[in-house]
């Protein structure tokens, strides 16, 4: 992480993912953002990957860097310390990130009333406050019908969840942008950014709107072949595999020169009457040229290949699973300035990413863990709210909020 944002107070009340990655990729950039959860934790406190003693990983992995306080918000004066905490003065704070719904005691009129310069980050499913998550937008949108193998009769789900992603990165940065704002004009305002609108507005980026209004065309899966250019992957002597692309002019005639097929690439052009200089071209002789890269890679082990494209202009990538990713990969290791290992509470020590943009003013700095649940409910009582020992400590024996000893 480091400490570019370093003096910005965020407040964040969300589950799931977009939300709490906004706040991560703010606090991970220096912010100050205190998570709210209710006593006992949310709705993604348990979620999967969780340790052998159920210590959900999911959770750990989305709060680094964050701090954490738990109050009872079904009691109206939880409530009320929540709305507090979101409307706090200080020129650097009113500043709330949430994928809660923008109504009853979140409602931003509301807590406008309180801060008339409040900034508010509103995640929604849809546009329209209905709710949606990845799965139920990613089928929407045509992508599970382009993916997958060429030979099936159902759409096929991917695994990682794109649009909560793009989601979650574009939450962080309207609200720098709207923070900005305020900078300027004095002005806060509520923010809505609807999960499918950023799916929908991707695919219209990347041409698949257009695509099928103008060519009136749908899009077929192509199993692991690259849209438009050249790259499949291909199997190695020693069962390794691999992706191989070619979509530049560099890429194709290196890969060319390093296999060796220059005679067979002729051959296929005045075969196919097509030019292989030309990406549209080599992707619809994919197969052709496939059939000739093929057992140049089957005859080699990995360590072979890699000893040939080493210092070439061939673009290729190894197949990984998680372990291995983690076990060989040092993109994925304290060798990456990215990585560090961190000690986490309840988890142990392992291997964490800070945030991956790298500011040339403002160094890195150590990622810092997951805050245990409520672990600073009472600072953050005290020296933002004021609060002192006897009110926190009657908070704390009424059950309006909690700290980490006392789950």
């Amino acid at each position: 992480m480091n400490r570019i944002l370093e003096g910005l107070r965020i407040v964040e009340g969300s589950a799931f993912v977009a939300a709490p990655l906004g706040g991560m990729t703010l606090a991970q950039m220096g912010a100050d953002v205190i998570r709210f959860d209710p006593i006992g934790g949310g709705l993604d406190w348990n979620r999967w990957p969780v340790t052998d003693d159920g210590v959900s990983l999911y959770w750990v992995g989305l709060n680094k860097g964050k701090r954490s306080v738990s109050i009872n918000l079904r009691e109206e004066e939880g409530r009320e310390l929540a709305r507090s905490l979101i409307t706090a003065p200080g020129e650097n704070g009113g500043l709330f990130l949430t994928n809660f719904p923008p109504s009853g005691w979140l409602a931003y009129d509301k807590l406008k009333e309180e801060r008339d310069d409040l900034i508010v980050m509103n995640i929604l499913g849809h546009n329209d406050g209905s709710s949606a998550v990845d799965y139920t937008v990613n089928c929407a949108v045509g992508y599970p019908y382009a993916t997958g193998s060429a030979h099936r009769d159902a759409p096929v789900n991917h695994v990682f969840p794109g649009w909560d992603a793009v989601c979650g990165v574009t939450a962080a940065a309207g609200l720098l942008a709207a923070e900005r704002h305020r900078r300027l004009t004095g002005e806060g305002q509520y923010v809505g950014l609807a999960l499918s609108d950023v799916a929908y507005g991707m695919v219209g980026n990347f041409g698949h709107i257009a695509e099928a209004q103008i060519k009136k065309e749908v899009r077929p899966p192509y199993g692991n072949d690259l849209y438009g250019a050249y790259g499949r992957d291909f199997g190695t002597r020693d069962g390794k595999r691999i992706m191989i692309v070619a979509i530049t002019p560099r890429q194709w005639t290196e890969l060319v020169k390093v296999v060796g097929i220059q005679e067979k690439v002729a051959h296929i052009e005045a075969l196919m009457d097509r030019d292989l200089s030309r990406e549209g071209h080599r992707f619809e002789a994919r197969d052709a040229i496939t059939a000739v890269v093929r057992p140049w890679v089957e005859a080699r082990t990995l360590a072979e290949v890699e000893a040939a494209f080493d210092g070439t202009g061939v673009c290729w990538g190894l197949y990984q699973d998680f372990v291995e990713m983690v076990e060989n990969d040092p993109r994925c290791s304290p060798a990456n300035p990215m990585f560090e290992e961190l000690e986490q509470p309840g988890v142990g020590r392992y291997l964490v990413p800070g945030s991956p943009l790298c500011f040339g003013a403002s160094p890195r700095v150590p990622v810092k863990p997951a805050p245990r649940l409520g672990e600073n409910t009472d600072e953050v009582l005290a020296s933002i709210l004021g609060l002192g020992d006897g009110q926190i400590g009657d908070l704390h024996d009424r059950g309006i909020v909690a700290g980490p000893t006392s789950e």
